[in-house]
């Protein structure tokens, strides 16, 4: 069945010093925010993954928020950014400060919030030693929003009854029957692809490459962010789906204007999709934005193909030198599988589903206990465990823990105290054994626990 659950969206509004950060870092339970560092968009916008009460979320803070017109045009831009990524979340979370009280600039935020058909709540944060706290929260009510929550997000008071009510308030995304039985086998079964990259790296034209003009069928899925395009198809008698961020345009139309960028649709398409195809421009190499969405990927497992793009018509010396970028600036996708492509004369695009399709296979692979365990000897044969407080770790059996991401799980005496060094070698053992390209590889490490230590 197509899994067509994409992360809702939480975003995090108010007027500076507010504490949207410190919400957003105990949201995400992280520091590591993802930053979007790029023309029209905010600089200090932060996309982060939370996971409470069973459920993940997708967290924005929108940072560069205003009520006022800027004179200076880019932070005019930065702000109206700020303000679409409002109008793409599921829930609002309006956050003001107890201590400073009521502001002008709070109502006139309200102002605008109201004319927006979503739900938003009313978070009064640092109410940490605040007297007459209860009277200070009635002040807000004035903004004339019905649900407030008082908080203090540096504590971490209030925060899971905010949790709880954001849970409350979000209605899960999931297709009725009805719309399931309207799409196509294709979309409920296929091998599912992200496109995601920077604008203009050539991605509607690799989409309107691979699908052809006239075979373009779009579903708008209900219960999805506005614009995450759906696009089954086939080729060679197997089932595909492209999810397309910024929505699939006629050839005809390609080149006007500026391709549309959002990062919430990216990271929502990345969560969908069985395969991430990152697109980049050869002649522009590589840029601290990619590097950021490629940590999303990162983290969440899935399998990744790095297509580099217009690669048709650069010298020797050009080729060579976006190849050694490769090698220095992406240590950390090592495993990523890199193709060399031009969408728009088709030049090594067919080799994207060759791969597209070894990946998949090998990515849900089964193997069996007996044979993961043969190899986890022979790893162990090939190089010794360290030591650890000055006894040999013992390895002593390994099991597929899952397939997305890839999971392998190693059970052993001290198996969890393995350093990271021996974890790399390991999870590199494996990968190339089982032939695991484009695949990052997950270890979990389990040892028995001591019957004579409490603890």
């Amino acid at each position: 069945m197509l899994d067509t659950h994409l992360l809702p969206v939480i975003a995090l509004v108010g007027r500076p010093n507010v504490g949207k950060s410190t919400l957003f870092n105990v949201l995400t339970k992280s520091r590591n925010a993802l930053v979007a560092d790029e023309p029209g968009l905010t600089r200090d916008r932060q996309y982060g993954q939370a996971h409470f009460l069973g459920e993940d979320y997708l967290i924005v803070d929108t940072g560069g928020l205003d009520t006022q017109p800027q004179k200076d045009p880019l932070t005019a831009l930065m702000a109206k950014q700020s303000w679409q990524a409002v109008t793409e979340a599921q829930i609002i979370l309006f956050l003001v400060d107890a201590r400073a009280g009521l502001q002008s600039q709070d109502i006139e935020l309200a102002k605008k919030l109201r004319k927006i058909n979503k739900p938003v709540i009313l978070v009064v944060n640092k109410i940490d030693g605040v007297k007459n706290a209860e009277s200070m929260i009635a002040e807000f009510h004035r903004l004339g929003l019905s649900e407030v929550m008082s908080i203090a997000a540096s504590h971490q008071r209030g925060v899971f009854d905010l949790q709880q009510l954001i849970a409350e308030k979000i209605e899960r995304e999931a297709l009725d029957s009805e719309a399931l039985e309207a799409l196509p086998e294709a979309a409920r079964s296929g091998i599912k692809l992200a496109m995601i990259g920077r604008p203009n790296v050539g991605k509607s034209t690799l989409v309107n490459r691979i699908l052809g003009e006239e075979r373009v069928v779009v579903f708008d899925m209900p219960g999805t962010t506005r614009d995450s395009i759906f696009i089954p198809f086939e080729r060679q008698g197997k089932h595909y789906t492209a999810i397309d961020t910024a929505g699939v345009r006629r050839r005809s139309k390609v080149g006007e204007g500026i391709e549309k960028f959002s990062v919430i649709k990216t990271l929502q398409a990345i969560e969908a999709a069985d395969i991430v195809l990152m697109v980049f421009d050869a002649h522009e190499g590589i840029t601290d934005q990619d590097l950021h969405l490629l940590g999303f990927v990162l983290e969440t497992g899935r399998a990744l193909i790095l297509t580099i793009n217009k690669w048709d018509g650069l010298s020797e010396y050009q080729k060579q030198r976006v190849k050694d970028q490769i090698d220095f600036k992406l240590p950390f996708v090592r495993f990523a599988k890199v193709l060399y492509i031009s969408a728009l004369h088709g030049t090594g695009v067919g080799d994207i589903f060759k791969w597209v399709n070894k990946i998949y296979q090998a990515a849900h692979q089964t193997v069996g206990t007996a044979k993961m365990t043969q190899l986890l000897e022979q790893a162990v044969a090939q190089h010794q465990p360290p030591l650890v407080k000055g006894r040999r770790v013992k390895l002593r059996y390994a099991h597929i823990g899952g397939h997305d991401p890839f999971t392998i799980v190693v059970h052993g005496t001290q198996a969890a105290a393995l350093p990271m060094a021996y974890q790399r070698f390991l999870s590199e053992f494996y990968r190339k054994a089982l032939g695991l390209v484009g695949i990052p590889v997950r270890l979990e490490l389990s040892s028995p626990k001591n019957p004579y230590n409490p603890s």
